[in-house]
């Protein structure tokens, strides 16, 4: 019989698969910093400022949008541009990529020592 710390203990590590389910691999946590912190960008600035190839990109962007974090906006203009925000439901997001980057930055000083 499993006692009440079992469950718990399963719940939150349950939560926890579930949040690495959807923001998983190397590149939606930096997507949804660069558009949470920034705002909309097009297509093209999103690759720049992310460094991410435009396949791989598009492909990411995919997953955060049918993962209601990011929306698509298809303008109507002459070429036809895309432009990509936050959700409001991304926004729940904020505190824990803020404190991502606060934890990344001290572990870079205190690794190279500065």
């Amino acid at each position: 019989m499993k006692d009440k710390s079992d469950v718990t203990c399963q719940n939150v590590h349950s939560a926890i698969q579930d949040t690495l389910y959807v923001v998983n691999g190397k590149w939606k946590l930096l997507i949804l910093s660069i558009l949470i912190n920034e705002g909309t960008k097009r297509f093209g600035e999103l690759a720049r400022a992310s460094g991410i190839s435009p396949r791989i990109l598009s492909k990411e962007l995919h997953e955060l949008e049918l993962n209601q974090l990011v929306s698509r906006q298809v303008c109507n203009t002459k070429p036809v541009t895309v432009e990509y925000s936050s959700t409001d439901y991304a926004g729940t997001l904020k505190e824990v990529i803020d404190a991502m980057i606060h934890w990344g930055q001290n572990h870079k000083r205190k690794i190279v020592g500065s």
